[in-house]
């Protein structure tokens, strides 16, 4: 499998597990702590993968900011939270970051 295919799927199951913290109600719910744990296990796995052939700081910079997106985005969907201007721009920051690794890491 290509190398940033298992990098897509190491953040979708981090996505997912970071979400599934919220439903677990500190850890009281069953299915959604054990979801947490298998996603967070399954995106490290991949991420372990990935990183066979993706430099860890371009790796590292795409899973941690593509997740932190994600997860702030499923917040305002599922979630109802809010995200003002400052937190839209530390979001457009991250993405700028992401960017700008990747620009250097191919050089």
């Amino acid at each position: 499998m290509p190398s940033f295919l298992l990098l897509a799927f190491a953040i979708l199951s981090e996505v997912c597990a970071t979400s599934c913290l919220k439903l677990t109600d500190g850890f009281s719910k069953l299915w959604p702590s054990v979801g947490v744990g298998i996603g967070y296990v399954l995106s490290f796995l991949l991420l372990g993968q990935a990183l066979k052939h993706i430099p860890v700081s371009v790796a590292y910079a795409i899973w941690s900011g593509a997740g932190t997106a994600a997860v702030a985005a499923i917040g305002v969907v599922a979630f109802g939270e809010h995200l003002g201007k400052p937190q839209l721009a530390g979001i457009a920051l991250i993405i700028v970051g992401v960017v700008l690794l990747n620009l250097r890491a191919s050089h």
